[in-house]
């Protein structure tokens, strides 16, 4: 006889998801996020770095104007990430996912077809919406699968996308210019690169069943006060590494004895990052994921103030090392901590992370190139750009010593 229970929604297993889950291996879901990452972030958002001096030399743009255009692309992640924060925010997450791809990937080609500063900053305005949203969806969507699956720790090989893409253009923009005023060619190829790398994100996630999921966590929650300092110490993090990650192949190219390594400085960045999101998060689980985030912090703020106190090409690289080896390390180290702090569907805090970033991101480099021109140097911009890295790990960083084994 059949209990009268039984008609009874599902219980929820503590550390367990509710809703149907995809009948895909861990290793497939962390290769489409590291995949979508390394197009929307690595390549969609990160290529300007290492095209920026050839199209400053080829188009005759002044810093402001260069910092405009990286602070349009931030300002588009801002609302991007504002955007995926809403309640009831209609279609299909994978959707979301993969139209956000694509996106991403047309606005970078279309920035060869264009000589217009306006179009510019639309374009780098709505490939950095497209940006946020694969951030904030491929964040959600995969690690609850693979929380789902007591497989968090795939979620490092996701987050380190970021840096595959970053080190891929490194190579890709040099290899694809022609000469040094040649812009087109480089946006062109990276972008053909955005889309090829999407084809596969589609295959692998072509199963994923996206029913509605309830997160369901053992571990003790922290308050709204916790949130709150960790999603501020996030936006002043965002704000501490943008300077230096949008200028420094500029600042490369305009010093004549850092000028030869100016190819090598970007790959220093984008190599230094892929392996960094598996060490931090080692960092993480040994001492605890808050506690990481303030000692990366640290550790930015090093090699941004060497960046420009180094005096020579080595310790320039070694800053490079430093920022790469560390900023990647602080999303992921904000995004699952937020993650593991919020009660229920994490979405909507993971999106309001993923804002404060590119608030922080969005300013910086505006605020440098003004600097700048001003001051004709990156020196007083870099610096306080250290001084916000400090904040925030000051801020983010330090747990109450009861919550220190999430």
């Amino acid at each position: 006889m059949r209990s009268s229970s039984s008609s009874s929604p599902p219980v929820a297993k503590l550390g367990t998801t509710v809703g149907t889950q995809a009948p895909l291996h861990p290793a497939a879901l962390a290769l489409a996020g590291l995949l979508s990452l390394a197009v929307a972030v690595g390549i969609g958002r990160f290529a300007y770095t290492p095209i920026l001096p050839y199209m400053a030399a080829g188009l005759e743009l002044g810093k402001s104007e260069v910092g405009l255009i990286a602070s349009a692309n931030y300002a588009g992640y801002l609302l991007g990430a504002l955007a995926a924060a809403l309640r009831g925010l209609p279609g299909d997450p994978r959707g979301w996912l993969l139209g956000a791809l694509a996106v991403s990937g047309l606005s970078t080609c279309a920035m060869a077809l264009t000589t217009d500063l306006a179009v510019f900053l639309l374009l780098r305005f709505v490939g950095g919406a497209a940006g946020a949203l694969v951030m904030v969806f491929a964040s959600s969507l995969l690690m609850d699968r693979l929380a789902a699956a007591g497989r968090d720790g795939w979620a490092d090989v996701i987050y380190a996308g970021v840096g595959t893409g970053i080190a891929i253009s490194s190579l890709a923009v040099p290899a694809s210019a022609s000469g040094v005023g040649d812009w087109q060619s480089p946006w062109l190829f990276c972008g053909a690169l955005c889309i090829a790398l999407s084809v596969p994100v589609a295959v692998l996630l072509r199963a994923l069943v996206t029913s509605p999921s309830v997160s369901v966590g053992s571990r003790a929650r922290q308050g709204e006060r916790g949130i709150r300092s960790l999603i501020l110490a996030y936006g002043l993090s965002g704000f501490g590494y943008v300077i230096t990650a949008t200028f420094v192949s500029d600042m490369m190219r305009n010093d004549p004895v850092l000028q030869p390594a100016e190819n090598l400085v970007w790959l220093c960045v984008g190599l230094a990052a892929a392996p960094s999101v598996v060490f931090w998060g080692w960092v993480g689980r040994r001492w605890s994921v808050r506690g990481a985030f303030g000692v990366a912090c640290l550790v930015a703020a090093g090699g941004v103030a060497m960046s420009v106190l180094g005096g020579g090409m080595w310790p320039v690289l070694l800053a490079a090392g430093l920022l790469g080896g560390t900023f990647v390390g602080l999303t992921a180290l904000g995004l699952v901590s937020i993650r593991r702090m919020s009660v229920g569907n994490p979405r909507r805090n993971l999106a309001l992370m993923t804002a404060s970033f590119g608030l922080g991101q969005m300013v910086g480099p505006t605020f440098a190139g003004v600097l700048h021109d001003s001051l004709g140097s990156y020196q007083v911009p870099s610096l306080l750009a250290a001084v916000t890295l400090a904040a925030a790990a000051v801020l983010g960083g330090g747990l109450p010593r009861s919550q220190r084994a999430e």
